[in-house]
């Protein structure tokens, strides 16, 4: 039996791939084409919308090269995606990019609108024309052309860096809110350490990967049935070698069978967001530094990314965080612990890097307190002593790179828009949080 783990796996190779829907748009053209040509048998279609068998035959033919030449053009547009992506944006949003569903039900339309229209060519005969599939072929190549224009419209607009990060930010937000109402509801506590009594079983590793996500119900499950508590070692995101601990088993003599407990926990090449909304902030930050590195130079992109940072902190510093989560079977017993990331983690994720690569900006530094300003003045007192840190970091950095006292006041200036915000230069950033 497939176990979850590989149930994932697939699942996610279902959604990156471009093309299983594409081969199933050509199975449902020929299947069209056979009913198409079906009914023209029924013999109730109009006198006045008859075709010949030249003219049934060119039109057939022209709509099988266009969906052709129009295949080629979009697969053109995908590699342009490739290469703007891992060259200005971020290689990881690939991962996301992937799953587009638009660009898949264009292929499907394309794929599907040339296997139907191929299919019809072999029924014509000069006495055997199908009308009704001639005149679907036109109806189709239009819906094609309507998906073409939505699709070229959003690869025009939706390809911007800002739009990119609008996009991975709201999905970041999405996962984030899912996870925490789902572990709210299966919560035992905040556990700070496993139970000590009783054998500990280490469960190893059998292949390196990166954790993708965990069978949260199915680890619980096993926990029950062996009167057991498991404890996942690492957090969703992190890379595991060959052979280290992957699950901890407490208190169970003889524990859980290996492979079943493994079999909950997918490991994969590279981090997914499906349970890891941290991803989103990654892809988000590395979208910034690479507008802020010398090949590219444009601060302007990496203060706009920073305005989708700074939406998904607030959300991130109102959520109930905490550095390990305990969650309970349904009599409200412990049974699972799973590592979690904390605030400070989403915090410095989130501002380290662009702090480092843009501390010579002006803008940055600006757009940073900015930033860091609106954190402390809306979260709650629990979260503060963190963004405080990190505003000390910031002052340090603007020092250093600002030996002039006038530019250091000018980039010690909170300004939402990094430079023409309404911002006062010389005024005393952060007094009242001091």
């Amino acid at each position: 039996m497939m176990s979850w783990a590989a149930r994932f796996r697939l699942l996610q190779y279902v959604k990156a791939s471009l093309w299983i829907i594409p081969l199933f748009g050509l199975l449902v053209g020929v299947l069209l084409a056979e009913w198409a040509a079906g009914v023209d048998g029924a013999g109730w279609w109009p006198d006045s919308w008859r075709y010949s068998a030249t003219t049934a035959s060119s039109v057939l033919s022209s709509v099988v090269g266009a969906m052709v030449a129009l295949l080629g053009f979009v697969v053109t547009i995908g590699v342009l995606v490739v290469q703007q992506a891992t060259g200005t944006l971020s290689p990881r949003y690939m991962r996301l990019w992937y799953r587009d569903r638009l660009q898949k039900a264009v292929l499907a339309t394309f794929a599907g609108t040339f296997a139907y229209a191929f299919s019809l060519l072999r029924r014509i005969e000069s006495d055997t024309v199908p009308d009704l599939g001639v005149t679907l072929s036109g109806v189709a190549v239009s819906a094609s052309l309507v998906l073409l224009l939505i699709y070229l419209n959003r690869f025009t607009h939706n390809l911007r860096p800002v739009a990119i990060a609008d996009l991975v930010g709201r999905m970041g937000e999405k996962v984030l809110i899912r996870a925490t109402e789902r572990i709210r509801h299966s919560s035992a506590g905040d556990g700070t350490s496993p139970p000590s009594a009783g054998p500990v079983t280490l469960i190893r590793s059998e292949q390196g990967g990166v954790i993708q996500a965990f069978d949260a119900v199915g680890l619980i499950a096993t926990a029950v049935r062996h009167d057991c508590v498991l404890v996942l070692a690492h957090q969703v995101g992190d890379f595991v070698p060959p052979g280290t601990t992957l699950v901890e088993v407490h208190g169970s003599a003889p524990g859980p069978d290996p492979r079943r407990v493994t079999g909950l926990v997918a490991l994969g090449t590279e981090r997914t967001i499906e349970q890891d909304p941290a991803f989103a902030v990654r892809v988000l930050v590395d979208i910034a530094i690479r507008a802020l590195s010398p090949a590219v130079n444009d601060p302007t992109t990496a203060v706009q990314v920073l305005n989708h940072i700074d939406t998904f902190l607030h959300t991130v510093g109102r959520a109930p965080l905490r550095g390990r989560y305990v969650l309970a079977d349904g009599e409200g017993r412990p049974r699972l612990m799973v590592e979690g990331r904390d605030w400070e983690n989403y915090l410095e994720l989130g501002v380290t890097e662009i702090r480092e690569y843009g501390a010579t900006s002006l803008q940055v530094c600006r757009r940073l307190r900015a930033l860091l300003d609106d954190l402390l003045e809306t979260l709650p007192a629990e979260r503060l002593p963190a963004v405080r840190a990190e505003l000390a970091l910031l002052d340090e950095s603007v020092h250093r790179a600002f030996t002039d006292p006038a530019r250091r006041a000018t980039a010690r200036t909170p300004d939402r828009q990094g430079l023409g915000g309404g911002a006062r230069a010389g005024e005393e950033p952060s007094r009242r949080w001091r």
